[in-house]
C-alpha cells in the first residue's frame, strides 16, 4: 500500500486514494499490509507458485515493484503485468491461475473494476478466488493452500 496508508484505518487508507493522496503515485515507497511477507512465505513453502499481478504496464515502474518486493523480503515470484490495451480480464484469461486473490477495488469503483467480474465464467468456475476488503490484507486467509483450492 501507499506509504501515508501506514498507521491508518482501512477506511482512512480507502479515503486516500479517492482523494488521490501524494504518496499514491510514489510506487517505490509502498509498504506491506499486515503480515503479508509471512503469509506468501507459509504458502510458498508449500510448493505454491506465487505470481505478483501489478497495475502498472511499463518496466520502469516494474522494476519500481521489484524494489519493492525485495526490500520488505517477498517470497520469490514473477510480476505479471498488462501489456498496451491489454486489459486484467485477458491477462488472467491467458495465465489460468488456480486462486486468485484480490481486493474489492473499493476506492476505485468496486465490483465493476474487479478483475473476476470480467474473466470467463468457464475460468472462473474452475478456480478458486478470494475477494479482500481493499487494504484489509490477506492476514485471515487460511494458510493451508488445499484449503484455499476450489471445493465443488
Amino acid at each position: 500500500m501507499h506509504s501515508s496508508g501506514q498507521n491508518c484505518s482501512r477506511e482512512d487508507r480507502v479515503l486516500q486514494v479517492r482523494k488521490n493522496d501524494p504518496s499514491i503515485s510514489d510506487y517505490s515507497s509502498y509498504i506491506p499490509i499486515g503480515n503479508v511477507v509471512d503469509k506468501l512465505f507459509i504458502w510458498k513453502n508449500q510448493e505454491v507458485q506465487i505470481l505478483y499481478l501489478s497495475f502498472h504496464r511499463n518496466r520502469k515502474d516494474i522494476k519500481k515493484d521489484k524494489l519493492v518486493l525485495s526490500k520488505f523480503g517477498f517470497p520469490k515470484g514473477k510480476i505479471v503485468y498488462r501489456k498496451k490495451r491489454q486489459e486484467y480480464k485477458e491477462l488472467i484469461e491467458r495465465i489460468k491461475p488456480d486462486i486468485l486473490i484480490e481486493d474489492n477495488c473499493e476506492s476505485i469503483g468496486g465490483a465493476e473494476e474487479m478483475i473476476i467480474t470480467h474473466i470467463d465464467s468457464n475460468l472462473r468456475n474452475k478456480m478458486s478466488f478470494f475477494v479482500v476488503k481493499e487494504f484489509e490484507g490477506i492476514d485471515h486467509l487460511p494458510n493451508l493452500i488445499a484449503e484455499l483450492m476450489y471445493k465443488s
